[in-house]
């Protein structure tokens, strides 16, 4: 969207036609739908409008996909673009809502981890750390956590590994070359719901 309208057009409209825009040109074989969810963000992002570019919008919008279609269309169809607009602004606003609480879920579960090693004989800032790094990255490896840490592969494998033992982490596949790492709550908290 060309920046001549910024200060006269509200940043929440103007990602709306923005993104109407996109949705009916459909320049892209595949994936047009992900792309024009990220440019609402990065829209309202760049507008000041989220302070970081956090808003998770996509359960909300496919949870009514038809109904999205519909709006869509009704603005080539009929220039319903009130009607689109006002949709879109309510599917931001749940969105901001579930993204607050899912935010939230996550500052609680971040400390209850950071509990459950307390509660242990491990006694390392960088157990801390590492949970604090498994609540911003939703799987990793030794390799990134060695990086994230500042640490030693073999520190960083020994820390997963008591992380592990306490039940705060958990591996995808054992078995895998490229052992991948996860909080299985903090995955709980992600997964969850989302579309309210």
């Amino acid at each position: 969207m060309r920046r001549d309208h910024t200060t006269t057009i509200d940043p929440v409209v103007a990602a709306a036609m923005s993104h109407y825009q996109l949705e009916t040109l459909h320049p892209f074989r595949d994936g047009n739908g992900r792309l024009g969810r990220l440019l609402i963000i990065l829209h309202l992002h760049a507008a000041h409008v989220l302070t970081e570019p956090t808003l998770t919008v996509s359960p909300w919008f496919e949870a009514r996909r038809t109904e999205y279609y519909d709006r869509l269309l009704a603005v080539s169809t009929d220039g319903a673009w009130d009607d689109f607009v006002r949709f879109f602004a309510v599917g931001l606003r749940e969105s901001a809502n579930s993204t607050r609480r899912q935010m939230l879920e996550l500052v609680t579960v971040q400390g209850e981890l950071k509990e459950v090693i307390r509660a242990s004989a491990l006694r390392a800032d960088s157990a801390h750390a590492l949970v604090d790094f498994a609540v911003a990255h939703s799987s990793f490896t030794v390799r990134n956590v060695e990086a994230a840490l500042d640490v030693s592969y073999g520190r960083a494998n020994k820390l997963i590994g008591q992380l592990t033992d306490l039940g705060v982490l958990d591996v995808v596949d054992a078995d895998a070359y490229k052992r991948r790492f996860f909080a299985p709550r903090v995955l709980n908290v992600l997964t969850a719901g989302g579309a309210s």
